[in-house]
């Protein structure tokens, strides 16, 4: 082997151990949850970091029935479906509406819906709740599923814009000469022709509607969420940590699922935006 060679190996050891460090801190605090969500609470107090030597899944059921995880997480499974499900096709429409058709002050509106990405979800919380509250929103899914879809919506249309962009105009004209509609359009030519952004578009608010607290701890004040009740749970059970870690694994394992099916998708999904902007 050359010596280029071998320099060239020495780089790419010395580089992996940072590296394997920074993977090693990341997959720690996963570990040190599943490991203390399979202990009792005698083993817990006994050797907090030590191996679970009787493992047992009592804190997963009690976690799921004693602390209604059940209940808030299929309020997380009906808000996270239903804005990802509206959120798909008000963007998908948006930005075909943007990217193809020629109508006054699009480029206008667009510049709009691009600066509303750069505000605060903090700063409208005062309008967004009195909105919410005049229209009796409040603790209803359909309430919490329109507001993900509004704060969520701004790059969804950003997203689904540059991605139609790129698409060639000839396909529009010629279905509009076989006579088909602008909604026909739509459906039959660039909803198809989407696919791939929007699967990657469904992956990256699922991510985002799943893990919020903020919106949902504002809308949903009776009926909680998965995120909001893991975090009520501290101030409930602080003093069975291993029945909390339980409740955390909960509410992380659909996403680490999703996540490790969909991986490439969501990188491509951020390229998509990146490099068609």
């Amino acid at each position: 082997m050359s010596g280029a060679g071998k320099r060239q190996r020495l780089t790419l050891r010395i580089a992996a151990i940072p590296m394997g460090l920074l993977a090693v801190s990341c997959l720690y605090p996963i570990f040190f949850a599943v490991n203390n969500a399979l202990k009792t609470r005698h083993d817990y107090m006994l050797d907090r970091f030590g191996l679970a030597m009787q493992p047992t899944l009592d804190n997963f059921v009690q976690a799921w029935t004693r602390a209604h995880l059940d209940e808030y997480f299929l309020n997380s499974v009906i808000a996270t479906l239903g804005a990802v499900i509206l959120l798909m096709v008000v963007s998908s429409m948006a930005g075909f509406a943007l990217a193809s058709l020629r109508f006054p002050y699009r480029r206008f509106l667009f510049a709009v819906i691009l600066s509303s990405l750069m505000i605060p979800v903090q700063v409208v919380l005062v309008p967004f709740m009195r909105t919410m509250l005049a229209l009796n929103l409040v603790n209803t899914h359909i309430g919490l599923i329109l507001s993900y879809t509004a704060f969520f919506l701004p790059f969804s249309v950003y997203m689904m814009t540059a991605f139609y962009s790129g698409l060639p105009r000839e396909l529009i004209e010629a279905a509009r000469i076989d006579g088909a509609t602008l909604l026909q359009v739509w459906w039959h030519v660039m909803l198809p022709l989407g696919t791939p952004a929007l699967v990657t578009l469904a992956i990256l608010n699922t991510l985002s509607c799943w893990n919020d607290i903020l919106i949902s701890l504002l809308v949903m004040q009776k009926h909680r969420t998965l995120m909001v009740g893991i975090s009520a749970l501290k101030g409930q059970y602080s003093d069975q940590i291993p029945l909390f870690t339980a409740g955390i694994v909960i509410a992380a394992a659909p996403i680490v699922v999703l996540y490790i099916l969909f991986q490439r998708r969501i990188v491509s999904g951020i390229a998509v935006g990146a490099v068609k902007g």
